[in-house]
């Protein structure tokens, strides 16, 4: 088992395009649908599997391309440590106060550590200046507990 990050930064108006965010239904609309409809699905099928938006679920991340994991660790710890420092990086820029509370980001960081450590994924989301949006995910692979037929992205 390990755990892969990613981080996506963003308009959050980009972000709210939830339709791109969830992948296309495995059973494409019928030929007699609405002309927009279809489009639409085409649309998803093109974008969610090269698109660095986040995934609505976490594990879907795993179905997105290798380029886009920014770090793989083998230990829980090593992967909130990422965490821990992409969110010091960005701390300066977080509109809300709370969410740069160090004793909130300390307990954070331990309960990170703690759900990779029994193969749960970990997805964190704050509002940036601007206004926009940082999406920080560590996933658990190899296997994932809600993807577990999915294969690990490096090895595609």
């Amino acid at each position: 088992m390990h755990h892969h990050g990613y981080l996506w930064t963003g308009p959050k108006e980009r972000f709210d395009q939830e339709g791109l965010r969830r992948p296309p239904h495995p059973e494409p609309p019928p030929a007699d649908s609405r002309p927009e409809l279809i489009q639409r699905y085409r649309e998803v099928v093109a974008e969610f599997p090269v698109s660095g938006l986040p995934p609505i679920e976490t594990a879907h991340w795993l179905m997105k391309p290798p380029a886009l994991i920014q770090g793989t660790w083998e230990e829980p710890k090593e992967a909130a440590a990422w965490l821990g420092e992409r969110l010091a990086e960005y701390a300066p820029r977080f509109i809300a106060d709370s969410d740069r509370d160090r004793n909130r980001l300390a307990a954070l960081l331990n309960s990170t550590a703690e759900r990779l450590g029994w193969g749960g994924d970990v997805s964190l989301g704050c509002y940036l200046e601007r206004p926009a949006f940082l999406s920080l995910a560590l996933v658990t692979c190899s296997p994932n507990h809600v993807t577990p037929d999915h294969p690990c992205p490096r090895s595609q």
